[in-house]
């Protein structure tokens, strides 16, 4: 079929559009980038653009070899790995159960979940919760207090019920309980959507920092990212670089953007190898709510 002229049109402004789009998010990234690799002098005189300006690797190797830097990285990526896992397990088994008709309170328990979405308590008497349950400058506050999102479960709860009732009532007649139907069943057909939320809770949690900033003053287990909130405020904060240990202004630009790479990168690879699955999970997982 042959295309009008004003499809094609149609089609030329979206790829432009879509290619002004990607500018947008390539262009701070290389910015960031040249930045790492340019000397201290360069980003004084603001000349560097996306292209380094005296090439060099000083920040690059004070990043890998300060123990500081390195722990702190891989400290956040166990950690990232660990609350996925909880979280989509516990994502699962909240969304599985409410995809039964026949659950006695079914819509009281869905009302109470998504009223949790609208109206929380706040940070204070969150800090006094975790005070009192003595969680705080532990590993756990970084782990148990967002392990569920609402908004995960309501897309996990959707797209199960998408999933045909006729193969979990053959599952049913051949004797398979709800966990077996679960595990056979639902989880292997639930592919796009686990991957997806996978990829939600991955980079919320790689990117979070607010809640180690109030509940965590043990700095054995800095997230990298509040690492690199406190690399930030050292840039205009002589007591903080003090205490962080971080170099004089001029080195300090340069450490600031080799440590956002160094914070930044590791995250992205993974879209890659989730990037059909992400599309297939937020799609498929509109489609019956």
């Amino acid at each position: 079929m042959v295309k009008s002229s004003r499809s094609k049109l149609g089609d030329r402004t979206i790829a432009f559009l879509c290619l002004i789009i990607i500018a947008v998010c390539i262009i701070p990234i290389l910015n960031v980038a040249a930045r790492s690799f340019s000397s201290s002098e360069a980003l004084i005189k603001n000349e560097v653009t996306l292209w380094p300006k005296g090439f060099n690797l000083q920040a690059y190797q004070l990043v890998l070899g300060d123990v500081k830097y390195t722990w702190s990285l891989t400290w956040t990526a166990l950690l990232t790995v660990i609350c996925t896992f909880i979280s989509l397990f516990m994502t699962t088994i909240a969304a599985f159960p409410l995809t039964y008709d026949h659950l006695r309170g079914r819509k009281f328990i869905n009302t109470f979940i998504i009223f949790t979405m609208y109206f929380n308590a706040g940070t204070i008497p969150m800090y006094l919760l975790l005070k009192d349950l003595g969680m705080l400058n532990k590993p756990s506050v970084l782990i148990i207090p967002y392990t569920l999102s609402v908004f995960n479960m309501i897309i996990m709860r959707s797209f199960m019920f998408g999933i045909p009732d006729s193969l979990r009532e053959s599952a049913e007649i051949d004797g398979a309980g709800p966990i077996r139907t679960l595990i056979h069943i639902y989880l292997p057909l639930s592919t796009p959507v686990l991957a997806t939320l996978a990829l939600f809770y991955a980079v919320g949690r790689w990117n979070g920092f607010s809640d180690a900033l109030m509940f965590m003053n043990d700095r054995t287990y800095f997230p990298i990212q509040l690492l690199l909130y406190n690399l930030i405020n050292a840039i205009s904060n002589v007591e903080v670089a003090t205490l962080e240990g971080f170099s004089p202004p001029g080195l300090s630009e340069t450490l600031k953007a080799a440590t956002i790479m160094f914070a930044t990168v590791p995250i992205l690879v993974v879209y890659p190898w989730l990037q059909r699955y992400f599309i297939a999970g937020a799609t498929l997982g509109a489609e019956k709510g």
